[in-house]
């Protein structure tokens, strides 16, 4: 299981692992309720390097992103969940609304997000690449996300 840890405890942890020539992939995320598309994605983000940090919005972020009614799942209970899929090996939470602080605390050597973002516009792109890392982009699973399962949800129970 990964673990769940603060910035302070992240940015020892990636000395650590740059000292001893661990790649460090870094994604972010709401992930809401957890679905097989996320587990696709963390997989293959995992695939990217030796070490995978997932960044995830705290609740009060993720009202500010997705509105008033959301997150469904609480913070506590979304970091547990992503941190005990195994391709993760750590989860931080944030209370920005980008990952922008986190990701140059971190300075990933690889920094993914889903082939949905426009690669110039994703957030901590320019820290990763004066850094010296490289940012890629992961397709996703088609039709799979929280907001279509929650519209299922509410069109089943009408």
């Amino acid at each position: 299981m990964g673990e769940i840890v603060s910035v302070q405890e992240l940015q020892s942890i990636r000395r650590h692992d740059r000292n001893i020539g661990k790649k460090v992939v870094f994604t972010n995320g709401c992930f809401d309720i957890l679905h097989k598309g996320h587990v696709e994605y963390l997989t293959k983000a995992k695939a990217l390097g030796d070490v995978l940090v997932v960044g995830i919005n705290t609740d009060s972020s993720m009202r500010r992103i997705k509105g008033e009614k959301r997150p469904i799942i609480s913070e506590n209970e979304r970091a547990y969940i992503v941190a005990s899929l195994s391709p993760v090996d750590y989860v931080c939470l944030f209370d920005e609304e980008t990952p922008r602080e986190l990701i140059r605390a971190l300075v990933p050597d690889v920094l993914v997000k889903g082939a949905d973002w426009d690669l110039n516009g994703i957030v901590g792109k320019d820290t990763v690449e004066q850094s010296g890392g490289t940012v890629a982009t992961i397709e996703l699973t088609a039709g799979l996300s929280t907001s279509n399962i929650i519209a299922r949800i509410l069109e089943l129970y009408r």
